[in-house]
């Protein structure tokens, strides 16, 4: 119980600056009919869909409430979902509240921790590096789902997240592989072909960004200095993480982590960086066209997407890597999940909405181009949209190039502590900006680190 209590009492803090910083990943991201019966399983989902909106009554209506956040990309997708579930389900009302990341997870964390749940969705969005602090801090928070979705048709990596004591408690969303998105008129300017981006390390994506800075007078990035995404981005792309596999503390003696340091270092350094402050800066200098690229996940797509005057002047390469042993291009920044809150009114109709939508192939296939959500339901990469050219990226396959990135991503282990350890090393970043040895700046974050969760 002590050790529960410990994590809260963390989770406090750790949201509330959160909830007073930018808004990272995510995670947090053209179908024609419903799929077929043995293509997305969802025959009994709809069937009992209707039975849950009929047995609660013809003459009052039933509402199922989402919070989210992305208005792009996880809000869309969910508007999405509603528009098909409520034309199936007379009776049936889904409001979507768009909130910002940081507010859901502020919101919910406080409610639960007080106890006052009167006030809370039916269904929330839970970004994956929080999905077990969530469970552990909350039991009996969140509906046990086993046995009511189809999680072994959903990526294994998405459902070990969610899984807690052999139960398993929330609906795969979408996966968070990276990439590097650029536009192709600011590289080409600067002389640069598609061939010239495959594959390089963190310090040429550097030497490119500032020939392009000389050259065209676009800055190639934006970055917020206290945001940790783009420096997860290149851990994760190593095969390490502030943990070890025991779950142990990982970041004094981390190469990786000291590279990825040194990398950021040099990118808000250099003039060919822009930079920004939240999410609508950062989003923003890609649609106003300031800034020449973007590495994250694939769930930028939507955001990207949104400035339909660039179209066919963007392209993605794989994910920068480091020069370290071990790192490879390709990476992941958050990917999220569905949960159902236990106190729901309408448990059985909220877990029958989730299934009976989020196993449809079709629909995958529709928020896959609309969206770029890359989801995590497996049967839905047989759909024709991954091997569909994307005018918006110049006629490039760009979600089978995804998928195969998405293969080649090192397996992690987050474990509970994801986001106190990315606030211990923004901690000390300043310390480094202002040229501080990264040495000894690692030892400080470990210490920090080290009395908050012992």
């Amino acid at each position: 119980m002590k050790k529960i209590l410990a994590i809260v009492m963390m989770f406090v803090l750790v949201l509330s600056l959160a909830a007073c910083g930018s808004d990272d990943a995510g995670g947090e991201t053209s179908g024609t009919d419903s799929a077929t019966e043995d293509a997305s399983g969802t025959d009994s989902g709809t069937d009992e869909g209707t039975d849950a909106a009929t047995d609660s009554g013809s003459a009052e209506t039933k509402t199922i409430t989402v919070w989210a956040w992305d208005p792009n990309f996880n809000i869309a997708i969910m508007e999405e979902a509603k528009a098909i579930y409520e034309a199936e389900n007379e009776g049936v009302t889904i409001e979507i509240v768009d909130y910002a990341k940081g507010d859901v997870e502020q919101k919910l964390h406080t409610m639960l921790a007080s106890g006052a749940t009167d006030e809370l969705p039916d269904i929330v969005l839970v970004e994956d590096y929080n999905s077990q602090k969530y469970l552990q801090s909350y039991p009996g928070s969140f509906l046990d789902l086993t046995g009511k979705i189809p999680h072994e048709d959903f990526a294994s990596y998405k459902v070990e997240l969610m899984t807690m004591d052999g139960s398993v408690y929330g609906v795969p969303f979408d996966s968070g592989v990276s990439g590097f998105f650029y536009r192709t008129d600011y590289l080409a300017d600067a002389g640069y072909s598609a061939e010239d981006l495959e594959n390089i390390t963190w310090d040429e994506f550097i030497e490119i960004g500032e020939t392009v800075f000389e050259k065209t007078g676009h800055q190639m990035l934006a970055t917020d200095p206290n945001d940790g995404g783009l420096m997860r981005v290149m851990l994760n792309g190593a095969g390490t993480w502030y943990f070890d596999e025991n779950g142990q503390i990982n970041i004094a003696d981390n190469e990786a982590l000291a590279d990825s340091l040194r990398i950021y270092r040099d990118i808000v350094e250099s003039p060919m960086t822009k930079i920004t402050s939240g999410w609508g800066e950062w989003v923003g200098a890609l649609n106003t066209g300031d800034v020449a690229s973007i590495t994250t996940g694939v769930w930028i797509m939507g955001s990207v997407k949104a400035e339909e005057s660039q179209s066919g002047l963007w392209a993605v390469a794989p994910t920068p890597r480091l020069n370290v042993e071990g790192s490879v291009n390709a990476s992941n920044l958050g990917g999220s999940s569905w949960y159902v809150l236990s106190e729901s009114e309408n448990p059985d109709l909220a877990v029958d909405f989730l299934n009976r939508v989020y196993t449809d192939v079709d629909f995958y296939q529709k928020i896959l181009v609309e969206r770029g959500a890359v989801g995590s339901y497996l049967p839905a990469a047989s759909g024709e949209a991954y091997t569909e050219p994307d005018e918006f990226f110049g006629g490039q396959t760009v979600f089978a190039d995804f998928s195969e990135w998405m293969d080649q991503i090192p397996p992690l282990n987050y474990g509970l502590y994801t986001y106190e350890a990315d606030a211990a090393i923004m901690g000390v970043m300043p310390g480094v900006y202002a040229g501080e040895s990264i040495e000894e700046a690692l030892e400080m974050a470990e210490q920090q680190l080290s009395s908050q969760i012992n």
